[in-house]
């Protein structure tokens, strides 16, 4: 855990938040800024800053953060309609907390990327 992660202080109940789901792995909130009228955070329990920062760790990780994705994607009723998964990394993408997550994005129509 990192001292000056948010993430990490949310996860540890330093910051109070609701939890849409939790396990030992990952645990999805609500975004406090969303772009979407669904918008969820996946984030790994352990923290890694950076995809790039431990291949053979992230590559697990990612797969706990895509499970939590269609539970959550279900329990939220857009597992039908559809939504978007992005995953930002480091300053040119947008990557606002140096700890690695999800972003999923839904109910509504997002239209096309670019």
């Amino acid at each position: 855990m990192e001292i000056d992660c948010i993430f990490c202080s949310i996860y540890a109940g330093e910051i109070p938040t609701e939890f849409l789901y939790r396990d030992d792995k990952c645990f999805v909130i609500r975004d406090i800024n969303p772009v979407a009228q669904i918008h969820l955070l996946i984030i790994p329990t352990n923290h890694i800053e950076y995809m790039n920062d431990s291949p053979d760790r992230v590559n697990v990780v990612v797969h706990d953060l895509f499970s939590a994705a269609i539970l959550v994607s279900e329990s939220e009723g857009i597992s039908e309609s559809g939504y978007r998964l992005v995953i930002n990394q480091k300053e040119d993408s947008g990557q606002e907390i140096r700890h690695l997550h999800m972003h999923l994005l839904g109910g509504e129509s997002l239209g096309p990327i670019g």
